[in-house]
């Protein structure tokens, strides 16, 4: 299927902005498939609208673009754990009823990046893992490439509303598997994330804070921002109006987001039962096969996260 064609508003921030021009964009999209097809190692989906998002994250830089479709596909064989829920298991559709993340379908401006409210205190962290959570969030960002032309070509920014969050629910992210999150985010996914922000944040929200910086790139570090109970300044971000009621907006309720979430999936669940098989055969990377070493470092070099 050819891509969608994007809004007037969209091509032309897609023009100015990641160097897009419909022949160009052809004209990649054949390049990639190409390309693709010649790499031993890499079973890649070729899907247009799939590779469009890749080319769109990577402002259309063909080496950018084969370097974070390869690392994409390499996450999946050298860190399985954060893709390792399959949409089909019973965890997963219990974790999207309990709206840890929910995608808000509401913006001001046509051009405005895609928000998604991160409820962290929304799990039982004894019930279930943050690998479990993030490969649900994994699927919801897959579904939103294809998909979600804002969120493709305008961006993404995330809302953590961390009430209700406890000890409990960090230390399961010891230092290796933020090593793996930060790569994945900021190395092998194409969104272009604008902003992170954080709301309701727990008295030790500080050392985690500090200690998750130290995995960002400087632009990235640059777009966190803690309000904590200043909603105010939140919406000098994100405007009230498209946050759900339950936040005093108009974006909907949880409930109808969480039904949203859930039906997408179901939608997407041939798409999804396929991509499965996606991912690289390393033994047949041409040179020296990539290891989880070579991508992330060494275990021990890592400190723990402590708490006072």
């Amino acid at each position: 299927m050819p891509v969608r064609p994007l809004s007037a508003e969209l091509a032309k921030k897609a023009s100015e902005e990641l160097n897009e021009d419909p022949q160009k964009l052809e004209d990649s999209l054949q390049h990639l498939k190409e390309w693709i097809s010649k790499q031993p190692h890499l079973r890649a989906r070729t899907d247009d609208q799939w590779l469009a998002a890749f080319l769109r994250g990577c402002k259309f830089s063909m080496e950018r673009t084969k370097q974070k479709i390869d690392l994409y596909y390499s996450l999946r064989t050298t860190a399985p754990e954060l893709c390792s829920l399959k949409h089909t298991d019973p965890k997963f559709m219990e974790i999207i009823d309990l709206g840890v993340g929910v995608v808000l379908p509401k913006s001001s401006n046509p051009t405005d990046p895609r928000v998604i409210l991160v409820r962290l205190g929304a799990y039982d962290p004894s019930k279930y893992s943050i690998n479990e959570i993030m490969s649900v969030n994994y699927v919801t960002q897959q579904i939103m490439l294809m998909e979600d032309d804002n969120f493709v070509v305008a961006g993404g920014v995330s809302v953590m509303d961390l009430q209700g969050a406890t000890t409990a629910h960090f230390t399961q992210i010891n230092p290796m598997l933020m090593k793996k999150m930060s790569v994945s985010f900021q190395d092998a996914s194409p969104v272009r994330m604008k902003g992170a922000h954080y709301v309701n944040t727990p008295t030790f929200f500080e050392t985690i804070f500090n200690f998750m910086k130290n995995f960002l790139n400087e632009k990235n570090k640059k777009r966190l921002y803690v309000h904590n109970t200043d909603f105010e300044s939140l919406y000098k971000f994100v405007p009230k109006e498209i946050l759900p009621a339950e936040y005093g907006g108009n974006g909907g309720s949880i409930q109808e987001l969480i039904d949203l979430s859930k039906k997408k999936v179901l939608e997407y669940k041939t798409w999804l039962d396929e991509d499965w098989q996606y991912r690289t055969d390393e033994s047949k990377r041409p040179g020296k096969p990539q290891t989880a070493e070579d991508i992330f470092g060494v275990e021990g070099s890592f400190r723990q996260l402590e708490f006072d």
